[in-house]
């Protein structure tokens, strides 16, 4: 096995972090989510940006988080501009964000999107789409009466093909109640059955303003139309699922109205013109965009934001030293659980506890001896008391006391007759004194 072939994992992580870095559409990334595990940290601010099918970690650092004019909240849609890039340590992808504004308009963008996938999933936006009549006798118009939708609609016309007559079906075009007032004008026009073309929009505004355009209840009020429609609403950058339903989406209602009305030489030049101009615009766009590239190539991204150099180290500092201080607080039980331990061994074979046990036992053996003591001198004064009896019994004087008296002579005692000669001295012993008598006979038996 040529081990030469395999990379160590740092080395894997090292390289693809240059990936990221040198991929300059990861450079300045715009990115809207929702904000996901995040708590308020006293410097660097670690979180998730998430939507509906993924997350990607986040990392705002201190110099950045201070110039937000507000405070982030766990689940807040967001909008945040940084870059994109390799945390080694992990091995993970995140996001840096130099600035983040609120997201207002998130759930209207999440309906946007819910609603644009279920009528795709019907298939609503592949239906045929039903052909524009090229000379048209009447048109109807669904917009408000009082916007510039329809006297730009009517001058166009007027111009182009006056012969056409149109029908405004005056509407509602903002406000909770626009949507159903606007599908109730198409069902109108298409009950009366005589109109070539309808057209269906308003002006520019913001996404709150243009939203009854992306109701369910107009974009199948289109779809059903027997008419064939065209859309404009809002500027050529704005797109609402009204515009996708439609048999043809229009810029500007003057679009509208030329798409509606037929074609003259003055139109062609006109759209040659816009197409020469429109032309002229995309070679500045794109020369100014490979300028901005070569900008980028020449000026390393390293020199324009240094603050990228100690960024990986800034986010590995800040889990080191998470990390030391959980591991001192450890240590510190560590040591206290030691000191408490030892504490209870040290009470335990403390001399001073040593000496009260021993002085309890000491008194626990004196009151022991104290008792043995008594108890042996009073079983030694039954011995005694008993022996005495036994003795006071057996002693010769209490026989001598009833009458009876025993024989000395030099001082030993005689027992026998045949130890006594005629003529001999002894001494006859009472109980009550002695006397001195002298053998005048022996008789023995």
């Amino acid at each position: 096995m040529d081990r030469s072939q395999y990379l160590t994992v740092s080395e894997l992580t090292k390289y693809l972090k240059m990936k990221f870095d040198r991929d300059p559409y990861l450079h300045t990334v715009y990115l809207t989510g929702e904000l996901s595990n995040f708590r308020l940290r006293q410097k660097h601010q670690y979180f998730s940006l998430k939507d509906d099918n993924a997350v990607i970690d986040a990392v705002m650092f201190e110099h950045q988080f201070r110039k937000i004019k507000f405070t982030p909240e766990q689940g807040m849609k967001v909008c945040v501009v940084g870059h994109v890039s390799l945390y080694e340590k992990s091995g993970r992808y995140q996001i840096y964000i130099d600035r983040m504004e609120p997201d207002g308009l998130g759930s209207l963008y999440l309906a946007f999107e819910q609603l644009k996938k279920k009528l795709s999933a019907e298939g609503l936006f592949n239906l045929p789409k039903k052909q524009i009549p090229m000379f048209p006798k009447r048109i109807a118009v669904v917009t408000s009466i009082d916007g510039a939708v329809i006297r730009d609609i009517n001058t166009t016309v007027r111009r182009r093909y006056p012969i056409a007559q149109v029908v405004l079906y005056p509407t509602v075009v903002q406000g909770d109640k626009a949507a159903a007032d606007i599908a109730r004008q198409i069902n109108r026009a298409n009950d009366r059955g005589d109109f070539d073309t309808l057209i269906i929009g308003r002006g520019g505004g913001s996404m709150e303003d243009l939203w009854p355009f992306n109701e369910e209840v107009v974009a199948r009020a289109i779809a059903n139309s027997k008419i064939p429609v065209i859309s404009s609403v809002g500027h050529e950058t704005d797109t609402t699922i009204a515009d996708l339903v439609a048999d043809q989406r229009a810029a500007t209602p003057t679009a509208a109205a030329e798409l509606a009305t037929p074609v003259k030489l003055n139109d062609v030049l006109l759209t040659i013109k816009d197409d020469q101009n429109r032309l002229l615009n995309t070679m500045r766009t794109k020369i100014n965009f490979d300028r901005q590239q070569l900008n980028k190539q020449l000026q390393s991204y390293i020199f324009q934001q240094p603050t990228r150099l100690y960024e990986n180290y800034a986010q590995k500092v800040d889990q080191l030293t998470q990390q030391l201080g959980q591991t001192a607080q450890n240590k510190m039980q560590e040591m206290r659980m030691n000191v408490e331990r030892l504490s209870g061994r040290l009470m335990a074979a403390s001399p001073l506890h040593r000496v009260q046990q021993q002085e309890q036992l000491v008194k626990q053996l004196q009151k022991q001896l104290v008792t043995a003591s008594l108890a042996n001198q009073n079983e030694k004064k039954q011995q005694v008391t008993s022996l005495i009896k036994q003795l006071d019994s057996l002693s010769p004087l209490k026989i001598m006391s009833r009458g009876y008296t025993y024989v000395t002579s030099d001082e030993k005692v005689v027992n026998h007759a045949s130890q006594l000669t005629v003529g001999q001295n002894v001494h006859l012993h009472f109980d009550d004194g002695e006397v001195q008598a002298e053998i005048k006979k022996v008789k023995e038996h």
